[in-house]
């Protein structure tokens, strides 16, 4: 149960400084302003991105949601290991708020770094219903001098439609013939067992050459007003996404009005990088600027120096960039496919970059954040596995109809095919794809390790074809969603529960 002893004995049990950080959540329909124009939209507080939301470890977070939305809502904090009853995920651990009414969220921070909020019913996460979330770690020497938090989103909400028209045409499939493939018959899923790989592991090929360009072009055609035909990515393993947007978001700003900071040459920014895209990774770099990569998902990695990183939906990097004189473009191109979201850094000298002379790629050492190693701090220690569970990711573009081992989730009946854990366990998951679409699978209440050494995080990036194997102790009891953190694929039923039984 989600408000069982057992999940009130580990509420208890995390840190406590005795600090309380109250904010109050607004979601309602708004107006937003992009490229000039007005757009329909929801959002918290009036705005397309929500607002920051920051505490320290052991401080309890106390959130005061009115939904004025036409329907209900819930709010998730991706990536904390909260209490169960506070995850946000309907009909699982609480029920949906209902239109017009108020709900109280409360939990202890419970481990330090770079997390968002967001809805967690239907599409809503698909219009402006994010905002970013940092815990901080009183302990954790600065050796930054400016910070800045930056969520990125693919947007079309209120310009070439809406999410919900979106998923209808989806929802018809590529019909046969069309690029995009099919795992087999639909929802069957085919046992890739024989081409299995450690999918995300430091240093090895999945699908992609990490150092490679942005893949074999990423032309759109269309099968539909909403459908990304072309979008292709090498670095991805195959097909980049499924839906075209016309915008790209840098904290809720276009590129012909960038958000901008401003600093002093050989100054250091700390980068917290934030994809809340529904169907877009984004690879983010500054041309000619080197990014040291210091955290994905909030936990501390071996630093590694990179030209650019790339970001599944769910996924966060934390970075650190020296400044340059004049102007520093932090661009985020999304990954196969058109487009930019940008920022900038000004020391107050030169010329501002005008977009459209922007660099089309960015090249050199790429990598994501799956592929990196934990800070030996943060590693699990060597322990083997209680239990195993294979989650087969099936179903096909023809189709569209995703799912875990060729099961479609409903919220009908949410804990079928639920994966079981005991409390103290070691847990291995081996995520194995069997489409030809890769996923960022993401699992609530907890952090995994990928891989024996691998980064700590709770979304990664499986290729197609490939298996992504991660390993973690059950120390959050409750009832707790996974899926993938593509919005359409989820809602069409790439979704399942982790249930901890006993």
């Amino acid at each position: 149960m989600p408000t069982g002893p057992a999940v009130q004995a580990a509420e208890q049990a995390r840190a406590a400084t005795g600090r309380t950080i109250r904010a109050s959540l607004n979601a309602a329909p708004l107006a937003a302003t992009l490229e000039g124009k007005r757009v329909p939209t929801w959002g918290y507080n009036g705005a397309v991105n929500g607002p920051l939301l920051r505490g320290a470890v052991g401080d309890r977070l106390e959130v005061a949601l009115h939904n004025a939305l036409p329907q209900e809502t819930t709010i998730h904090w991706h990536g904390l290991a909260i209490e169960n009853s506070q995850d946000g995920v309907q009909d699982v651990t609480q029920k949906a708020v209902a239109a017009g009414a108020d709900y109280s969220y409360g939990f202890r921070l419970p481990h330090p770094g770079t997390y968002w909020y967001h809805s967690h019913v239907g599409l809503q996460r698909d219009r402006g219903l994010y905002g970013p979330l940092i815990v901080d770690d009183p302990a954790e020497a600065k050796d930054w001098d400016h910070e800045w938090v930056i969520v990125l989103d693919d947007w079309l909400d209120g310009v070439t439609g809406t999410p919900d028209d979106v998923l209808a045409e989806l929802s018809q499939g590529m019909g046969a013939g069309m690029s995009g493939g099919s795992s087999g018959p639909s929802g069957s899923g085919h046992d890739m067992g024989g081409m299995q790989g450690m999918g995300g592991m430091p240093g090895m090929d999945m699908g992609g050459t990490p150092s490679s360009g942005p893949g074999m072009g990423g032309g759109m055609g269309s099968n539909g007003r909403y459908m990304a035909m072309g979008s292709t990515s090498d670095f991805l393993g195959g097909d980049a996404g499924d839906v075209k947007y016309p915008l790209h978001l840098f904290n809720g700003r276009t590129p012909s009005d960038p958000d901008t900071i401003t600093a002093r040459p050989g100054e250091r920014v700390r980068l917290r990088i934030i994809n809340a895209g529904a169907d877009t990774a984004y690879r983010v770099g500054a041309p000619g600027v080197k990014l040291t990569l210091t955290h994905t998902d909030g936990f501390p990695v071996e630093h590694r120096e990179v030209d650019a990183v790339v970001l599944g939906m769910g996924e966060r990097i934390d970075a650190l960039l020296t400044v340059a004189a004049g102007w520093t473009p932090l661009m985020a191109r999304p990954e196969g496919k058109t487009g930019l979201a940008l920022g900038l850094i000004s020391t107050g000298t030169g010329k501002q970059p005008v977009p459209a002379a922007l660099p089309s790629t960015l090249a050199g050492t790429v990598v994501d954040g799956g592929q990196l190693t934990s800070a030996a701090a943060v590693r699990l220690p060597e322990k083997a596995p209680a239990v195993t569970h294979t989650v087969r990711l099936t179903g096909s573009m023809m189709a569209y109809d995703w799912g875990i081992n060729g099961r479609r989730f409903s919220m009908d009946n949410p804990y079928e095919g639920a994966l079981e854990v005991r409390q103290g366990d070691r847990v291995q998951i081996d995520f194995v794809n069997t489409t030809t679409m890769w996923h960022p699978m993401h699992l609530h209440g907890h952090t995994f390790q990928v891989g024996a050494t691998g980064a700590r995080k709770d979304t990664v990036i499986v290729r197609p074809g490939r298996t992504v194997s991660v390993a973690f102790d059950a120390d959050n009891p409750g009832q707790w969603l996974y899926h993938c953190h593509n919005a359409y694929h989820a809602d069409r039923g790439m979704m399942g529960v982790l249930s901890y039984i006993g």
